[in-house]
């Protein structure tokens, strides 16, 4: 792949936050230790060949008992703000019922160090660990799961609020509801269609009830982040555009709409049941928001599916474009993220609160196994392109406040296992020991730079830049 433009960053303003994110099921490893309940993803990956290496998440990086190992890394990278997830089973393995002490020991020593070495702990609340005693009766497709993540909010909130005051609610509900719910291709690995949309109310109230209650709590900030994609017809084929247009609806804008409007988007031309939306939800849903977020890997390029296809439309590879170790599904394509944001502000105007940029990154072949650091030229590449993309957003008038790289480590990437790799540091999975890339060491140049520029008027990095 070609070198990456040097990145600009004299577009970026003074008091812009960059950040480094992590999973709980992803890093935490410990998954039989201290009381921890089971979720959906300790389920999922007992199904024979759910994962592409047989993998289970356990030990991984081992970060429930190396978690001074990341804070030390994320210490020397030199970012502003860690996210990273609370596990749900971790901390109250049955919903509704006792909080253990353990779990909430462990979220309160990672936010203290983290306090200590001057990052702040930004949580998210919910990535993707339901409890499976709710997936047993109905999951996200139940009202009931939105109400019990109200009582683990409150639970968490009153233990870890004086620590942690700045939260994601929920991540990516379209990964849950589309991938989790109706393709199963993630856990809980069911197969509805259309029949998954009541997820995706049940867990945007779930945001909304979450959000009250964080703010009783005195929380300084608060918003949801969601998995979003530029949406590129094939062609200029009206049925092109139209299939274009309801999977945008169906990816995007049933996410967001109810978030920054108060209201859901039209569903009739899909011949579903209405959304299972009771009286005061969408106030709840739509109520203030301190920011927005959005996680971006990619654009989707789409086309007019089959006449008598289960749904309208159908993902293709966007054409002329370089991609991940993901490989067609994940173009690189850095100007799709400049367009999305600057869409974003158009579609909601006013509505619009600042924007985070949650999770960005790639991932590409690389080794089990190294003796030094790795030279990852294509994620440094990756990288920059997309931080200049923000660049060019915030240079159109964008109101974006955060960049997060995905990930902190390598680790276990749901139903690819092991075999997919996103860090700024490798992790050895056998010994958990860890190792900074070539793209750590530039982020962290990236990160100097950048707030060196603050005082300077014109500052670039190179995408070859190093520590």
């Amino acid at each position: 792949m070609p070198s990456a433009s040097p990145v600009d960053l004299a577009m970026f303003p003074p008091g812009f936050r960059w950040s480094a994110a992590t999973a709980a099921f992803q890093i935490e490893g410990s998954r039989d230790a201290d009381g921890r309940g089971r979720s959906i993803w300790d389920d999922f990956i007992d199904t024979p060949a759910a994962v592409r290496d047989g993998s289970t998440a356990d030990p991984g990086p081992d970060s429930y008992r190396r978690h001074r190992d990341d804070v030390a890394l994320l210490r020397e990278l030199g970012v502003d703000r860690y996210r990273f997830s609370i596990s749900w089973v971790r901390v109250q393995p049955e919903p509704g019922g006792r909080v253990v002490q353990a779990g909430l020991d462990y979220y309160r020593r990672l936010a203290d160090d983290l306090l200590e070495a001057g990052i702040t702990p930004f949580a998210t609340l919910y990535h993707w660990d339901l409890p499976s005693v709710l997936e047993a009766r109905g999951g996200w497709l139940e009202r009931e799961t939105a109400l019990r993540f109200a009582e683990y909010a409150e639970a968490t909130a009153d233990a870890l609020g004086d620590r942690i005051r700045h939260w994601y609610t929920l991540n990516e509900p379209v990964s849950t509801s589309l991938q989790g719910y109706a393709v199963g291709q993630l856990a809980p690995g069911r197969q509805l269609l259309f029949g998954a949309l009541p997820t995706v109310h049940h867990q945007l109230l779930a945001h909304g009830l979450a959000a009250r209650v964080l703010r009783s709590a005195g929380a300084a900030e608060v918003g949801i982040v969601n998995n979003h994609t530029l949406v590129l017809p094939a062609s200029g084929a009206e049925a092109d555009l139209v299939a274009a247009r309801a999977y945008d609806l169906l990816h995007n804008r049933i996410f967001a709409d109810p978030v920054l409007t108060g209201e859901y988007p039209a569903l009739e031309a899909f011949r579903v049941p209405a959304l299972p939306v009771e009286e005061g939800d969408l106030e709840l849903i739509g109520a203030h928001s301190d920011f927005y977020g959005i996680n971006f890997y990619n654009p989707t390029t789409v086309a007019a599916a089959a006449e008598g296809a289960a749904v309208p439309f159908e993902i293709i590879p966007t054409a002329g474009a370089p991609v991940t170790g993901f490989g067609p599904e994940w173009p690189i394509v850095p100007s799709a993220l400049a367009s999305l944001l600057i869409d974003f502000r158009e579609r909601y105007g006013d509505r619009l609160p600042p924007m985070i940029i949650g999770e960005n990154g790639a991932s590409f072949p690389e080794p089990d196994r190294v003796s030094a650091p790795l030279q990852d030229a294509a994620r440094i590449d990756y990288l920059a392109g997309h931080i200049g993309a923000v660049g060019s957003a915030l240079a159109a008038g964008v109101d974006v406040r955060e960049y997060t790289v995905w990930s902190l480590l390598d680790n276990f990437e749901w139903v690819e296992g092991f075999t997919q790799r996103f860090g700024l540091v490798h992790v050895d999975f056998d010994s958990a020991a860890r190792t900074p890339k070539a793209s750590y060491d530039w982020y962290r140049t990236l990160i100097e730079h950048a707030r060196r520029s603050a005082t300077a008027s014109s500052t670039t990095v190179s995408a070859g830049a190093g520590a």
